[in-house]
């Protein structure tokens, strides 16, 4: 008896036994076994002293899967590659039984180290051929690639190979990791992209310095061209790399080929592993490439492995989806993620390197940015892997996006595991200290496993994905490289095949339309192209169907790692049935048109079929949009500036930078030519400055404080124009902030300028009281109704001691005859500010109704704070308010009547959902605040909930080991090694009896949402779109800019001084939501709205142009301050400088109330006007003492 089959089978009947008896529904995915699929195929890798991880890093890349139906008889076949193994070739016979013809094939590989497996047809025969990628082995003869040209079936139908690689010119002896076949140059046949990866200096890949760029460097990718030969009568391949300037260096893993700008050519994305980036290769049209990557991707995974490029949610725009190694649970992430190194960050910038973080990312295509004067530019993505929850899967190596349940979104498959952890901290340690005296033998002994479950995600069809690997059958632990998805029993879902390292293959038969065939309609699409391109490699599908619904697919069977999927397009339908329309756009702009087409079927496209034709030709000026950017053409040109100030120098462990705030905007008419003016924030050693507009609305920059601002240590942050001092002219209030100075230094002295009328401006150093607090924002209000403007100043962080809650403060304007005079107050009319929290936001509001101003807090580890103004004196009624329970990092508020139910609603922004830190009410994030070691300096703690090695959440440190002993070098004896503090909770981290007097504070909502007021004093949350939640929201316009009677959003943000593991938040490029006037709100897209704003955005006001237009002004830290032009013409009323509200009536019945701030929002103070559409019937206007004056505009 064969006692290892018989293992086996045993294995699989308790499997399927135990999986699947607790259940009553099948998981997808059922494990076929190696005694009935017949596929024995194991990659079994045994090391040596000369052939293992420490001398040969790559030795675990593993092998790849390429399906073909290779003897034509409509079943998918499969061929693994092997690395010391042979490859092998399985035939399919049907109901997942396969025949070994490998041998009698001739296809095992000769010997060498095979790589990646590209199945095409070279030769335009109708036969699929395979093209295997070599590595590793040392002698250059052993390294040519392998072509295995099939030569057709035999009298028992099995297909036979010819190795013809030297004859078609792809011999390549680099050290390949994968190729893609595709035409580059649109002369129609197939060209090929080779991807290299070979370690020259085992030192070198982790060491920045200047990327080689002309092909110099042995590691670089190489383009061959495909050139007819008329007396071979097939095809030759030349080198073409060089003249295509595609040597860049690199480390190479994966390429995905799509036309990613839609223009019609082709364009090449390859992950690299170590420092070098990604690269994105855009085709010029002329036979080179310019690698864009950092253009359209602000950022990449460090480590990249696989890559698929697919659309994700249904928009009709390829997202890309990139793996990296950063693990899901705590322990493998203490044990094997790198202390944070801010050098890091400033040697990417120094030596020209993209962003890099070490996890997943999922790039959700934004489409086009549109570029100033309604210019269309280049597309831009957005990084939403930790709001897709997809970001963390360990040492992964395959994606593949594809609809695996077939309910119309495509879900994600990742295959993990590595056989050595050379990055295990403790056995870093213990190689550093003792690779002399032990073995080699002995040295890798003491490498851990990393045997980990595949992962498999469920599409929810909102930008998020859920993982179902359990319930979809996928726990298995294994070393998985390569994989492909098939239908191997043609029966309309995809099966997957996996090539694992020192186990049996992995086959996944797919049940899913055996579960249901009425929920899981699918349609599956094979094209026919022309004799140069038989498979129609390259060709565009669209399915339109379910009033608007789209769904889009780019031919091409290179996708994840490695491999080659079955060639063909597969669409999921959910219950749809019928499709209205679908099209086809073949290479060479060919297109056809096929109507009302039945589901659950398979189509055969043929191009001679295709009689229609297509352009790729489109305007280069986006005519359909709301707003338009006219910086240029209003003369503002300017860049913010700022040094950069490392603010984790003071305290090691802060979740984000103080320093990196600004700039703040403030409008108002400055020089008196009754025009709206700006002034733009300035920073430690660098002015504020001023922005006159002109009549010909054009403006005219000057600085505040004149050049000499070297000795200048204060940093500006809340701005605010206002008459301080009664006669007619805004003076200027600058709140200092930040983080540079020390505790309580004097340059957080806040600052008052005044006025003489003309813009020229005067500090008044006896204005303002003595406050050494580092502040943010300033608002200002008549809250005793006295006929004067009081201000608010928030407090926001007690330097070097975060996160001591700090106090914020009220001044009451005590001028007289002229000379301005403020008095701090707080302690009498608003002792909760005393102490309040780390404050971000405030608005001045009546949410009550009462005619007295009200005061709303947005802050850090805070509830949104709102204090009720009794006549004068303020009272936290925030427990009563339905909302205290609350805590976010709330980092702005604005005002609106969002549901047209005549109260104040407001949106608060936050830092959403795309971050490593992600809580909710029953698993918050925290932070500790103490001097622990009692050394005189105060130590924070940030924690969150992570899974343990079971799977159980349990909470954390946020950070690893080494950064921990930086902030608290006594806590080394307690954690000797990087194991004890991989298992140490925060309960050990710190005692009970550490924790005595320590500061504990939390965070359980990280969502940007609509406050909605019920009425009462009560409120509720409701989430903003998934798009809103991407990244940190900071400043916010609120208006009704297309006319309809209902108030739409603007939203600035981001955040890119964030701790730098954690990565920039950098996801957002400015949003417009269109209200319905019921609180809900559509997203428009950048093509749609105009709003392009990619850096590090800040403030968010609106002002009048000269001519009467809408402008919006959006700052950017270190970056360009954009002003923007509605389109549409509008009609605006100026507001007096007491008027507090506006009660607007519509033609149709409907009613809104609109407040009118002295500042609002982050940072933000936008100028005071009203904008109306042409469906308002009149409008009162009420100011702080009661007067109302009506208008009929």
């Amino acid at each position: 008896m064969n006692y290892n089959a018989g293992f086996r089978i045993i294995f699989y009947i308790l499997f399927l036994f135990f999986g699947f008896s607790c259940n009553k529904n099948k998981p997808l995915f059922e494990p076929v076994s190696p005694e009935h699929s017949g596929i024995h195929f194991n990659n079994r890798i045994v090391e040596s002293d000369s052939l293992n991880v420490l001398d040969v890093s790559n030795i675990y890349n593993g092998g790849g899967v390429g399906i073909g139906d290779f003897n034509r008889d409509g079943l998918p076949d499969i061929y693994f590659t092997g690395n010391l193994v042979p490859n092998k070739l399985y035939i399919n016979k049907g109901n997942f039984s396969f025949n070994d013809i490998s041998k009698e094939a001739g296809v095992e590989g000769n010997g060498e180290w095979s790589r990646g497996v590209s199945v095409v047809d070279i030769n335009n025969d109708g036969w699929p051929d395979i093209y295997v990628s070599t590595t590793i082995l040392k002698n250059p003869q052993k390294r040519k690639n392998l072509l295995y040209v099939n030569q057709g079936i035999d009298k028992k139908g099995i297909p036979h190979f010819k190795e013809m690689a030297a004859e078609y010119g792809l011999d390549d002896t680099s050290y390949s990791t994968s190729a893609a076949f595709f035409d580059y140059d649109n002369d129609g046949d197939l060209d090929m992209y080779l991807v290299v990866n070979e370690i020259v200096n085992s030192s070198l890949p982790n060491v920045f310095h200047k990327i080689a760029r002309d092909g110099s460097f042995p590691s670089s990718g190489r383009l061959y061209r495909n050139d007819w030969n008329d007396s071979l009568k097939h095809p030759v391949f030349k080198d073409v790399s060089k003249q295509a300037g595609v040597g860049i260096e690199g480390y190479g893993h994966s390429v995905a080929i799509c036309d990613i700008n839609k223009d019609g050519w082709k364009d090449i994305y390859v992950t690299n592993d170590y420092l070098p980036n990604d690269l994105l290769l855009i085709n010029n049209h002329d036979g080179t490439f310019t690698d864009h990557l950092s253009d359209y991707f602000k950022h990449t995974s460090s480590n990249a492995m696989g890559v698929d490029i697919n659309d994700i949610n249904n928009d009709g725009l390829e997202d890309v989806m990139t793996l990296d190694m950063n693990p899901e649970d705590n322990y493998r992430k203490k044990m094997m993620l790198n202390s944070d190194s801010y050098q890091t960050y400033q040697n990417s910038d120094f030596f020209g390197y993209n962003y890099q973080y070490v996890r997943n990312t999922l790039q959700l295509n934004r489409g086009p940015r549109i570029n100033g004067e309604d210019s269309i530019g280049n597309v831009i993505f957005s990084d939403i892997s930790f709001y897709a929850g997809v970001a963390e899967t360990d040492w992964s190596w395959t994606p593949l996006l594809t609809d695996f349940d077939n309910d119309g979104f495509r879900d994600l498959f990742i295959t993990n595991g590595f056989p050595k952890d050379v990055t295990d901290h403790d056995f870093v340690t213990f190689r550093n200290h003792a690779s002399t005296l032990v073995s080699k033998s002995d040295l890798l002994k003491q490498i851990p496993e990393v045997k980990l479950h595949n992962y498999i995600y469920h599409n929810n069809g909102n930008l998020t994905l859920t993982d179902v690997s359990r319930d979809w059958g996928m726990m298995q632990p294994t070393f998985s490289n390569g994989a492909a998805y098939a239908d191997l029993d043609n029966d309309g879902d995809l099966d997957m095949i996996i090539n694992n390292i020192n186990d049996d293959a992995g086959i996944f038969r797919n049940t899913s339309r055996e579960n249901s065939k009425t929920a899981n309609h699918f349609l599956q699409i094979y094209f026919t192209g022309d004799t140069l391109n038989r498979n129609g490699f390259g060709t565009w599908v669209e399915l339109h169907y379910n009033h608007g619904k789209v769904q889009v697919y780019e031919n091409t069977p290179y996708r994840g790692y490695l491999s080659s999927v079955q060639d063909m397009a597969h669409f999921g339908l959910g219950k749809v049935n019928n499709i209205d329309s679908v099209l086809i756009k073949w290479p060479g702009k060919k297109m056809q048109l096929l109507r009302n087409v039945k589901c659950d079927q398979v189509l055969h496209v043929n191009i001679r079929d295709a009689k229609m034709t297509y352009s790729y030709d489109k305007s280069p000026l986006a005519s359909g949009t709301l707003f338009k950017e006219i910086s240029d053409s209003a003369n503002i040109h300017y860049q913010h500036s700022e040094r950069d100030f490392i603010d984790f120098n003071i305290q090691k462990l802060l979740p984000h930078k103080f320093s990196e705030y600004g700039p703040a905007v403030a409008v108002g008419d400055i020089d008196g030519n009754g025009l709206d003016d700006m002034v733009v924030g300035g920073s430690s050693f660098h002015s504020a400055q001023l922005f006159l507009q002109q009549t010909d609305g054009k403006f005219i920059q000057k600085p505040l404080e004149g050049k000499d601002t070297v000795n200048k240590k204060s940093h500006d942050l809340g701005l605010l124009l206002f008459d301080a001092d009664g006669d007619g002219d805004p003076d200027l209030f600058i709140a200092s902030g930040g983080y540079e100075n020390e505790s309580n230094a004097p340059a957080y002295q806040d600052r008052l300028y005044v006025n003489d009328g003309k813009g020229n401006f005067t500090l008044d150093s006896d204005a303002l009281p003595r406050n050494f607090t580092s502040k943010f924002c300033v608002r200002a209000a008549d809250f005793d109704r006295d006929g004067d403007l009081d201000l608010f100043i928030s407090g926001r962080v007690d330097p070097g001691n975060y996160p001591k809650p700090v106090s914020s403060f009220i001044y009451r304007n005590d001028s007289k005859n002229g000379k301005i005079h403020f008095t701090d107050v707080t302690s009498l009319v608003a002792r909760d500010l005393i102490g309040a929290g780390m404050v971000c936001d405030a608005v001045w509001t009546d949410f009550n109704n009462d005619g007295w101003p009200d005061l709303i807090l947005a802050g850090e580890w805070m509830p949104i704070t709102i204090l009720k103004n009794n006549k004068g004196v303020f009272q936290n009624v925030s427990r009563d308010s339905g909302i205290g329970d609350s805590l976010g990092w709330w980092n702005s508020i604005a005002a609106g009547d969002f549901d047209n139910d005549g109260d104040i609603d407001y949106i608060v922004g936050n830092l959403g959902g795309n971050s490593f830190f992600r809580g909710n009410a029953e698993f918050p994030v925290r932070v500790y605040g103490k001097d622990f070691d009692k050394n005189g300096i105060y130590d924070m703690i940030p924690s969150l909930y992570l899974p343990d090695r079971e799977g159980n959440k349990k909470e954390f440190p946020a950070q690893g080991r080494d950064d921990l002993l930086r902030q608290i070098n006594a806590m080394r004896k307690k954690f000797p090694d990087y194991k004890s503090f991989a298992t140490a909770t925060m309960s050990q981290v710190l005692t009970e009896e550490e924790r005595k007097g320590a500061l504990t504070l939390e965070a359980n909502d990280f969502q940007t949402a609509l406050l909605r007021n019920e009425g009462g004093g009560k409120f509720s949350l409701v989430a903003l779109p998934a798009e809103a939640q991407l990244s940190e929201i900071n400043g916010i316009v609120v208006d009704d800019f297309d006319g309809d009677g209902n108030q739409d959003i603007v939203l600035n943000g981001n955040d890119f001084g964030t701790e730098v593991s954690v990565g920039r938040y950098d996801a957002f490029n400015g949003l417009y939501l269109k209200g319905d006037g019921t609180g809900n709100f559509g997203v428009r897209s950048i093509l749609q709205s105009g709003i392009f704003i990619p850096g590090n955005g800040k403030a968010l006001v609106k002002l009048k142009s000269a001519g009467g237009q809408y402008l919006l002004a959006a700052s950017q830290n270190r970056g360009k301050l954009k002003l923007f032009k509605l389109k549409k013409t509008v009609k605006v009323i100026d507001l007096g400088p007491l008027d507090v509200r506006a009660n607007i009536l519509y033609k149709s019945g409907k009613r809104r109330v609109q407040e009118c701030y002295y500042g609002s929002s982050y940072l933000s103070q936008s100028g005071r006007f009203l904008l109306l559409g042409d469906s308002v019937r009149s409008v009162e206007i009420i100011n702080s003492k009661g007067a109302i004056r009506k208008l009929n505009p």
